[in-house]
């Protein structure tokens, strides 16, 4: 054995001073990786939903709702909002990952000491130290290949906690958005038990006068009692509203926050850029393309772990006994020399390995198309709902509008006498649902634009 590490370590020496090692092979390049994920999604030249500015997409869209009390929000979530600080926690993983992986890219040193009295403190009866040195030559790249992955790993958590920041901007504006909105919602009900109201009062006068019956007075009250059920429904759908707000925020859900009374006006158009630049832009694709490339590395060093491995060692010891007489020792003691370990029959551990390692990598491929696919959808959906609230809110704005018209003549003809009041309150029903209508469009409208922002890719703070 002697006589074999004394063979090896002049040719491991000089591997180590003459080759730098294997070069690594890249990963697939961006464009081969969507050719493969995407095979069959070709980018339009331009957005097919014609809507929004043709420039490219900026940044900084949450000041374009001018609302600084929003922003205040956005800046809490981001500080105390338990699920960021789960993605914060995972890229510190990553970058213990991407140091772990390449430590034994260097000489690995380490120390060993006994003492202890005459027994050494075991009852060997050896005392002494000895200084131990190691460094496997990456020959191959499979050390390498490790520390690649863990680096674009890294990579990827960055950016996943990137994406999730985007997002917890956009599900803090989306929620005080509705919100808001069902603070209105509740209005629009305390209206209309206030047209209910009325019409009670009228029925009673009629009643009094002779001129009416109980029976649209007893209709009169159960409307009341319907449009009162709906005010207390609607108070605790915005209490929930609240909770879930406060709970991004990361604070007590107790439904107290305060939110506006009414809506924030709609911005104006926004730059969409170009289709065929979304999956460069967009934090959460540039994540799925780094595992991809992650993945590759992967395979790459379980393919090299089927090949030799060879390091060189050294070590210098002194070791004594009071016990005993160590025959020919001379202290300290200095050595160097290599090892060499092949594996020759693993049962196809190895190789199994590789199998598994590719397949991981084709996971990785279909997962980046998935998401790849997504966020054009995205996009798309989020451009053509732009045009449809924007045409609904302009009709229904009309329709609320003649319904307000045709309530008021209905009740006119009831308190002249040629009306019931069943038309006043079916009329009553029709506003107040176009109303509504109407208020859950314009809500959505800017739930769209905060949606078709998180799509693009545009970061909603103002970077440097």
């Amino acid at each position: 054995m002697r006589a074999v590490a004394l063979a090896i370590a002049p040719l491991a020496v000089a591997l180590a001073l003459g080759l730098p090692g294997c070069a690594l092979q890249s990963p697939p390049k961006s464009e081969d990786t969507r050719a493969q994920a995407l095979p069959n999604l070709k980018p339009p030249p331009a957005w097919t939903t014609q809507a929004g500015l043709a420039q490219p997409v900026v940044d900084g869209w949450l000041g374009t709702f001018h609302d600084a009390q929003l922003e205040t929000l956005v800046r809490e979530a981001l500080a105390n909002n338990p699920d960021l600080r789960v993605a914060a926690a995972r890229v510190e993983q990553a970058a213990g990952f991407v140091k772990s992986s390449g430590a034994t890219l260097y000489p690995q040193v380490s120390l060993l000491a006994r003492g202890g009295g005459p027994l050494s403190g075991d009852s060997s009866g050896l005392q002494g130290a000895g200084l131990f040195a190691n460094w496997e030559l990456d020959l191959w790249g499979r050390v390498r290949a490790g520390r690649a992955s863990a680096s674009t790993q890294y990579d990827s958590a960055a950016l996943d906690a990137e994406y999730a920041r985007q997002s917890m901007a956009a599900l803090v504006a989306k929620s005080r958005i509705l919100a808001t909105e069902a603070l209105q919602q509740k209005a629009i009900a305390e209206d209309m038990v206030a047209i209910g109201g009325r019409s009670l009062t009228l029925a009673q006068d009629r009643l009094r006068v002779g001129r009416g019956d109980e029976s649209d007075v007893t209709l009169a009250r159960a409307s009341v009692a319907m449009y009162r059920d709906s005010v207390r429904s609607l108070e605790f759908a915005y209490r929930q509203a609240l909770r879930a707000l406060e709970t991004l925020l990361g604070r007590y859900p107790a439904g107290a926050l305060e939110v506006p009374a009414q809506l924030p006006s709609m911005p104006g158009p926004i730059p969409v850029g170009l289709p065929a630049e979304l999956l460069e832009r967009r934090p959460d694709v540039v994540a799925a393309e780094r595992r991809v490339a992650a993945a590759f590395y992967r395979q790459e060093e379980a393919k090299a772990a089927r090949l030799p491995r060879i390091s060189l060692t050294a070590s210098v010891n002194s070791i004594s006994s009071e016990l005993f007489v160590l025959k020919d020792r001379d202290n300290p003691v200095w050595s160097a020399g290599a090892s060499l370990t092949a594996p020759i029959f693993l049962g196809g551990q190895l190789q199994a390995q590789v199998e598994i390692r590719t397949a991981e990598q084709k996971e990785a491929v279909a997962d980046y198309g998935r998401i790849g696919a997504r966020a054009f959808g995205e996009v798309e959906s989020a451009l053509s709902a732009a045009i449809a609230l924007e045409d609904r809110e302009a009709i229904l704005k009309e329709a609320v509008d003649l319904n307000a018209r045709a309530l008021e003549f209905a009740n006119v003809r009831y308190r002249v006498g040629v009306g019931d009041l069943r038309a006043v309150q079916q009329q009553a029903l029709a506003l107040g649902a176009a109303r509504t209508a109407l208020l859950r469009v314009q809500a959505e409208r800017l739930v769209q634009r905060v949606n078709l922002h998180l799509a693009l890719g545009g970061s909603f703070e103002v970077k440097p």
